[in-house]
């Protein structure tokens, strides 16, 4: 299947009419005819219903034009974002976090890169497994995530342990004291996020699962403004990394730990091997100012 094949179907389905869509295309009907047809055996299913009244997609043809249309316009934003890089010297620098590493430090590191004239930064929100895949894949250059994984082609650098708090609704019985597991455990939890899976929910999960504590898991939220405004709304506490606590959420309260041992790793992920860009050079040694803020309490 080439990609004139999508826009040639994308055309007939937008005229229902194969004279119509060929003077579009600016070629003859027989030629897109057979050009429709090869199509539809490599798909291996009709996309049109062919009457005499015209033609009409069918609903695997509405599925397929769906998913055409957004390959089409995909690929069409990447080659002009490639021509723009191209008319300006800059080069691409993807950057993958998940959201909870993205209320601290993070947000500096990208508002810095942003102000170099050769870069163009992009932004992915993807789990620390999905932004493995996506560094083999080239579609990121560093990572941001919570998750130890092992894999021979990407090397993980932990940049600091942050601790655990608990948001709790205000003037939850656990306000203003440092509440251990164990009363925690007393309490229905909301957990997120709720997929994919492995993520930050199984790290929150395993530190209960390691002193014999059984919680009652009441909500799953994917998002973490979700899940603030579901504590907010007192059915539940939730466990949040220790940067959270900077988001402003009415109706929430964030308490430490009494063990001071309960953390979460920041890690930073890059391919393995590779010989550093001179943006990757740029970037290694913001993150180490930033990092080193965030360990000595220098909070900019």
């Amino acid at each position: 299947m080439e990609l004139r094949h999508l826009r040639y179907f994308c055309v007939v389905a937008e005229e229902l009419n194969m004279t119509s869509a060929a003077e579009r295309l600016h070629m003859s009907q027989p030629p897109l005819s057979r050009q429709i047809k090869q199509l539809e055996r490599e798909v291996g299913a009709e996309l049109f219903e062919r009457g005499s009244r015209g033609l009409r997609l069918t609903p695997t043809g509405q599925f397929f034009h769906q998913h055409a249309i957004q390959i089409l316009e995909k690929l069409d934003a990447t080659l002009e974002s490639t021509r723009r890089m191209a008319r300006s010297k800059r080069v691409m620098f993807g950057i993958g976090f998940v959201p909870s590493v993205f209320y601290g430090q993070l947000p500096l590191l990208v508002r810095d890169l942003r102000q170099k004239d050769n870069v163009e930064l992009s932004l992915a929100e993807l789990t620390t497994v999905q932004q493995i895949q996506a560094l083999k894949a080239g579609r990121i250059d560093m990572g941001f995530g919570r998750m130890r994984i092992d894999d021979p082609e990407v090397e993980q650098e932990v940049l600091f342990d942050e601790p655990i708090m608990a948001a709790v609704p205000c003037g939850h019985p656990l306000e203003s004291t440092t509440p251990t597991l164990v009363e925690l455990a007393r309490y229905p939890l909301i957990l997120f996020p709720a997929k994919p899976r492995p993520s930050m929910a199984d790290i929150m999960l395993g530190m209960f699962r390691r002193q014999g504590l059984k919680v009652e898991v009441v909500q799953e939220a994917n998002e973490l403004q979700t899940a603030l405004g579901l504590v907010a709304s007192e059915i539940g506490i939730s466990l949040v990394p220790e940067q959270v606590k900077r988001v402003r959420r009415d109706g929430v309260s964030f308490v430490y730990l009494a063990d001071k041992t309960l953390t979460s790793p920041v890690l930073c992920s890059r391919r393995r091997g590779e010989e550093p860009s001179p943006i990757m050079r740029d970037a290694n040694a913001i993150l180490e100012v930033l990092v080193e803020n965030r360990r000595s309490g220098r909070y900019p």
